[in-house]
């Protein structure tokens, strides 16, 4: 079997109203590439959708049996395990992600593997600005990004885009790595020597619904946060410090004031603003214990040392279909 030198891969979820348009436009788009002289194969990774998308993917893989593979998940594992799985599974020396709600053209991969071949390892994308999303989620997105970047250091223009290219190094990289809980483009910029981003086409979804609401933007901001960084312990560290250092300069200017009476309406303004300053003081404590306990969190999970996915099926061209219980597609493949 030749070794293709682009792989695709494409996790869904529930998205049988949009794969027929979906494969409709990706072949094209890839056979083009293919006859400017690279070799594809594209991974589709079935998240454990509820609808008919494994029986579309099984028919697609039936149609262009040599370029297509489908990884079937015995449930839903989440997006990013999904590209995990997808990752295993890599043979070409570049791979593109790609979401299948067709918000991100396939006929832009084009665009990432031109600068790749001109020298970057890692290729992110920036939606064109005029998509017509609601305005809170531009606006949510552009703070969101920037207390990200302050935290982490890992600078992304647009981190909701998941169009993006990775070298093999740093897809090898990626699989070497035993976080349960990670975001790959994150990940992946860390790893990155030659890192750049490309401005692709935006559309709105085909069919269904957005898989991301703004619970699940902000969930996703303080993974990233807690995953990458340790500056938001360290803040709290010192904003403990400032409060300590605060109390004691308070209590000395007290002490210094005592012996004048203050008038009753001032008496009872600094009685209302001890109580308000008591309540901004308890509110900081609890999101202080709750970042800690984002921490802890992430250590729990990770010393449970279960699994990221577990594989119900491989298909592939020769119609093999590796069995279940695989946690990573080589134990499927030593299974078979």
């Amino acid at each position: 079997m030749m070794i293709p030198q682009l792989s695709v891969v494409i996790p869904v979820y529930n998205e049988e109203a949009v794969l027929p348009e979906l494969f409709a436009r990706l072949y094209p788009a890839l056979d083009a590439i293919a006859a400017a002289g690279t070799s594809y194969e594209v991974i589709f990774i079935n998240d454990g959708s509820k609808d008919r998308s494994p029986a579309l993917l099984l028919d697609q893989q039936s149609k262009r049996p040599e370029v297509t593979r489908i990884v079937l998940f015995s449930g839903n594992f989440g997006q990013h395990a999904a590209i995990m799985a997808g990752f295993a599974q890599v043979r070409g020396e570049v791979a593109v992600t790609l979401d299948a709600d067709l918000q991100n053209p396939p006929e832009e991969i084009h665009k990432l593997l031109t600068a790749y071949h001109a020298g970057h390892d890692y290729v992110g994308s920036i939606r064109d600005l005029r998509r017509g999303d609601a305005w809170w989620r531009g606006a949510a997105s552009k703070a969101l990004n920037a207390i990200r970047e302050r935290t982490t250091s890992i600078k992304m223009t647009d981190q909701g885009c998941m169009l993006r290219a990775y070298s093999r190094r740093i897809v090898e990289l990626i699989n070497q790595t035993r976080e349960v809980r990670t975001f790959i483009p994150a990940l992946a910029y860390t790893y990155s020597m030659t890192p750049t981003e490309v401005v692709v086409a935006h559309a709105e979804r085909a069919a269904g619904e957005s898989k991301y609401s703004l619970y699940q933007l902000l969930r996703l901001n303080f993974d990233l946060m807690t995953g990458f960084s340790l500056l938001p312990l360290q803040i709290f560290s010192l904003l403990g410090m400032t409060v300590a250092v605060g109390s004691v300069i308070t209590y000395l200017g007290l002490m210094i004031y005592r012996g004048f009476t203050l008038p009753f309406w001032d008496a009872m303004r600094a009685l209302l603003d001890r109580d308000i300053l008591q309540f901004f003081l308890t509110g900081m404590v609890l999101f202080g214990l709750g970042i800690v306990g984002e921490y802890v969190g992430r250590i729990y999970l990770q010393v449970r040392d279960r699994p990221r996915y577990v594989i119900d099926r491989i298909v592939e061209q020769t119609g093999t279909e590796f069995p279940a219980g695989a946690s990573d597609i080589e134990t499927a493949r030593n299974l078979a």
